[in-house]
């Protein structure tokens, strides 16, 4: 329990600063872009377009940040074997407040009274979780569920793409929540994944689970991406705090026999409920952004003319 407990804090840490760090790369070449051809970076409904995308991920922030991701991601899947899913994934969910702490440094954003607090409410809730958590159950599941795990991702991580195509700048939250689904997809399949323990190669690649991970984790990561381009850094985590942990632990507790420890479980279900709760309240309170600018996302004034 310790050590699953302790790679879930490293894969939050990891997955936070990531968050913030991708944010950086994602804001800076936007503002770049912007400059050097006005309205080329925007689709016609707003929303970032793939070449933008591109660009900010290409950016040295941003790379550092997605090796981070990997790593958390490393961490994360350990995590979830080690621990029920309602546990390990509102730990890693944790990373809301990593990036709110870091976006204070290096967005220079503020965070008003509401936001403290709701953050506050999310670390009362992990302490709960910890305290009332029991043992995780041994992922046994039927081959139908590994099928249903692959046609659920395909149809979010779509439908996520689609939305954003279509919702452009008013997509961010759904960007963030659709995001948050396909890493909780990821919690589910690697739990379940066949031919790990012991390792079998061609278990393995037979597995719906497998491919499930992998398109949930890259259209999640782009659907994160967008979220961070055109939202509140602090309210797309939020969301994506949401996704990624209130249907891996509901899919824990009923179908893969996650448990609390006996006598504990009113605690399980207050922790995971005011998690979830003081991550909406965070993205409730925290967009539409109306922090204030800093120097570095302010343009430039343009130059006065000379008569």
């Amino acid at each position: 329990m310790i050590i699953g407990l302790v790679t879930a804090v490293a894969a939050s840490a990891c997955y936070g600063t990531g968050s913030v760090l991708q944010a950086v790369g994602s804001r800076k070449s936007a503002r770049r872009e912007a400059a050097a051809a006005p309205g080329t970076g925007t689709t016609q409904h707003g929303g970032p377009s793939l070449s933008s995308t591109a660009k900010a991920a290409v950016t040295w922030e941003f790379m550092v940040g997605t090796v981070l991701d990997f790593v958390g991601f490393a961490l994360g899947a350990l995590a979830a074997r080690m621990l029920p899913l309602f546990l390990s994934q509102t730990v890693i969910s944790a990373n809301l407040i990593v990036t709110a702490l870091l976006s204070i440094k290096l967005l220079g954003i503020r965070l008003n009274r509401k936001e403290w607090l709701s953050i506050g409410v999310v670390c009362s809730a992990l302490v709960l979780l910890a305290t009332a958590a029991g043992h995780e159950g041994n992922g046994d599941a039927a081959r139908s569920t590994h099928w249903w795990l692959l046609i659920i991702s395909v149809v979010l991580m779509g439908g996520g793409w689609i939305a954003v195509h279509f919702l452009g700048s008013r997509a961010a939250i759904l960007a963030g929540l659709l995001s948050g689904l396909g890493f909780g997809a990821i919690g589910v399949g690697v739990r379940i994944l066949d031919g790990i323990d012991p390792f079998d190669l061609g278990a393995l690649i037979a597995d719906p689970a497998l491919y499930a991970i992998l398109i949930a984790g890259g259209v999640g990561m782009y659907l994160h991406t967008v979220a961070l381009q055109i939202g509140s850094v602090n309210g797309a985590t939020a969301a994506l705090v949401v996704g990624e942990t209130v249907l891996p632990g509901i899919i824990g507790v009923l179908w893969l026999g996650d448990t609390s420890r006996e006598g504990f479980a009113w605690m399980a279900v207050l922790g995971f409920l005011l998690a979830v709760a003081g991550a909406v309240a965070v993205a409730w309170f925290g967009e539409p952004d109306a922090h204030a600018a800093t120097p570095a996302q302010t343009p430039e004034p343009e130059p006065t003319a000379i008569s």
